[in-house]
């Protein structure tokens, strides 16, 4: 599998009959990842069609708007920079209240085990959870994990400051989308440029970096499976000598 960068722009927005969600893939299995399929999704003002998928487990990230999850007969209210997790088999929908649509990053996984009520937390803050670092230059908020109740996948931003990284790989799936700012991703040999609604696929092992180019801090949406931290980067099968640092 070779990595993919794409702009959501590129992907074809799709509505079922009857329902408030716009549908964008913009990474899957037709991207070359059929573990993690990457999607887009406005939800216009109204009560969506309920959703179930017995298979996968749907991690979403709330871009922009308002509205209220109703998963499994609960109700949560959603605002920007909420993370939620809906575990496989789990029926929800969306009710959007308000007259902005309700953007959302929703990312399918494979499922893991249904999770523990005494642990279960659907919808996560950015604000309320901790930064971490992960080198001078970068840190990181992890929204959706085992803490969670969702051992087997990770949610997290990262902000990354402007400065281009040592080429490194990383030993899990992953995809991403760029929240702000613009830069390069360099990968393959290539640099792609990106900005903000760039998504892009890094199969297990892939060599890359992330190159922010513009003066503001640069926001990144990233979804790992299996789990693991943001911190963790692999250089022993890198040349040095040709790597970039920060």
């Amino acid at each position: 599998m070779d990595a993919v960068v794409r702009a959501e722009a590129d992907a074809p927005a799709r509505r079922e009959p009857g329902d408030t969600a716009e549908v964008r893939v913009t990474i899957g299995a037709d991207e070359g990842s059929p573990r993690l399929e990457q999607r887009v999704v406005r939800f216009s003002p109204g009560r969506s069609l309920p959703r179930r998928d017995d298979g996968r487990d749907d991690v979403m990230y709330v871009v922009s708007g308002r509205a209220v999850l109703e998963l499994e007969g609960q109700l949560y209210e959603l605002a920007p920079d909420d993370g939620v997790h809906c575990a496989a088999g789990e029926s929800f929908l969306i009710d959007n209240p308000g007259l902005d649509d309700l953007v959302v990053v929703s990312v399918l996984t494979p499922a893991g085990e249904a999770p523990a009520r005494a642990d279960r937390r659907v919808v996560a803050s950015l604000g309320e959870r901790e930064e971490e670092p992960a080198d001078e230059h970068r840190c990181f908020r992890v929204l959706v994990a085992g803490d969670t109740g969702c051992p087997h996948v990770t949610q997290f931003v990262g902000f990354v400051q402007p400065c281009r990284a040592a080429d490194h790989s990383h030993p899990y799936d992953e995809v991403g989308y760029i929240l702000a700012g613009r830069g390069y991703a360099h990968v393959g040999g290539a640099a792609v440029p990106i900005a903000r609604g760039s998504c892009f696929h890094l199969p297990p092992g892939t060599v890359h970096c992330i190159e922010n180019a513009g003066p503001e801090t640069m926001e990144i949406l990233g979804v790992f499976w299996p789990a693991a931290s943001p911190a963790v980067r692999m250089y022993q099968a890198i040349d040095r000598a040709t790597a970039t640092g920060p």
